[in-house]
């Protein structure tokens, strides 16, 4: 019966969703107090379960995406993301045109959030494959793979980093096994799966594309825009800390926080811990992206403010995902999931990754889905033995799967890419699939060696 009041949930979710038009946010707070109705929780309690669920998804989480938003502002509104696109783009050359677009997304999209990659790079990627006469989508789809894979595998993006609150995952571990996955498959469902595409579906690939539906694009000339390194060191400042402050704990410490630790592990933990990272990568940006360039304050803060206004609603619909699986956890649920697959021979990460792409396909938006699966699975790993970092990379993976018309990056893809329907769903629904099972199987693969 629990089971099947979450099920008439998130129909109820999607119909105010997509029937409706409901806000997002509003519509997870109403399927919250029904579910929690349905549940038979105390009429007393349910208010302070979305409340206590609200708080605790959005406690640290608020600084990492305040200031990541406010770090990716900097980083576009300088020109550093257009010397990064650019500079690694007139290296590579021609031949090698699809791993530089690989390259210079996946470091943007460190540092950017999915959509304001794909805004901040599109006008590029047309301009590049206009000047080499190539189509755009064969740019297009190395650049989307990377961007999706920052997305779903790499803290301090949203969802990653959200589950690996909700499951008390290190923060550190998790980046470094998603790096170690993100490189093969960002180019197993980019370059190689363009190539296939292309094949498949040739008539996608002679689109000329719209750039009329991003708006008005700032435009950059070279020499105004920081050096290339200055860019790049500034866009993976949090992820360089991170991994060397996980770096110091598997070294020094074989990768167990100590009990009782010195001032030197007190430090590595304390620069490590996400929210510390962002501010440290913030003011550092300030510095190589405003101060150093001669920028005035006025400005740099006119962006930081731009920043949060561009993130308030997505702080919004997180805390909504909180609200909600609180309410399933405190309704019941996630401890009738538990038993129903605690004699299970299936592999938890599998479940883990099957509950999200399930939740994916219903609800359309991947940190929703994410976010919802960690409450659910939470109570699965409980004796099992699987390392938490891994459960993070599988949920991630499972919420970037099959992504169709309930999504906002489908008609983001489609309506930038100039694609009908039709293409859209054989280009982008399959690429984020690809993504999803390969990181699936990634995942599988190094759960045997660790």
């Amino acid at each position: 019966m629990p089971l099947l009041i979450v099920f008439i949930g998130i129909l109820f979710l999607l119909l105010l969703i997509i029937k409706f038009k409901l806000n997002t946010f509003v519509s997870l707070i109403i399927t919250s107090f029904v579910v929690a109705i349905g549940l038979g929780m105390p009429l007393d309690k349910i208010t302070t379960s979305i409340e206590n669920g609200i708080g605790s998804q959005l406690g640290h989480l608020s600084l990492v995406f305040g200031f990541g938003a406010m770090l990716g502002k900097l980083v576009a509104d300088s020109g550093g993301a257009y010397r990064i696109a650019t500079t690694l783009i007139n290296r590579f050359g021609r031949k090698w045109i699809q791993l530089a677009v690989v390259l210079a997304s996946f470091i943007i999209g460190i540092a950017l959030f999915f959509e304001v990659g794909i805004v901040l790079l599109i006008p590029i990627i047309f301009a590049i494959a206009t000047e080499l006469g190539i189509s755009i989508l064969y740019l297009g789809i190395p650049m989307a793979a990377a961007l999706s894979v920052t997305h779903g595998f790499l803290p301090p993006h949203p969802a990653p980093t959200a589950i690996a609150s909700a499951l008390n995952a290190n923060v550190g571990m998790v980046l470094i096994y998603g790096l170690i996955l993100a490189i093969p498959v960002t180019l197993i469902a980019g370059p190689l799966f363009a190539v296939v595409a292309q094949k498949y579906i040739p008539s996608a690939f002679k689109q000329k594309g719209n750039l009329s539906a991003l708006g008005t694009q700032k435009e950059f000339k070279l020499e105004d825009t920081p050096s290339f390194g200055m860019s790049t060191l500034t866009s993976l400042f949090p992820v360089i800390i991170m991994a060397i402050s996980t770096i110091y704990d598997m070294v020094v410490n074989k990768g167990i926080r100590p009990k009782n630790p010195n001032s030197v592990d007190s430090f590595f933990m304390f620069i490590g811990a996400p929210g510390v990272a962002m501010l440290l990568s913030l003011l550092f940006a300030i510095y190589s992206m405003g101060f150093a360039r001669k920028i005035p304050v006025k400005d740099i803060m006119s962006s930081l403010e731009v920043a949060v206004k561009q993130i308030a609603m997505l702080l919004l619909i997180i805390g909504g995902c909180g609200a909600f699986k609180q309410v399933l956890v405190d309704g019941g649920v996630a401890n009738v999931i538990s038993k129903m697959f605690e004699s299970s021979s299936l592999s938890p990460l599998f479940l883990g990754w099957l509950i999200a792409a399930l939740l994916r396909v219903s609800l359309g938006s991947a940190t929703v889905a994410a976010l919802t699966a960690a409450g659910l699975v939470s109570g699965l790993m409980a004796g099992t033995g699987v390392d938490p970092a891994l459960m993070v990379i599988a949920i991630g993976s499972g919420s970037l799967i099959a992504s169709h018309v309930n999504d906002a990056g489908f008609w983001m893809i489609k309506e930038y890419f100039d694609l009908t329907v039709k293409e859209t769903l054989a280009t982008w629904t399959v690429l984020e699939t690809v993504v999803s099972v390969s990181g699936l199987g990634g995942v599988m693969i190094i759960n045997l060696f660790v």
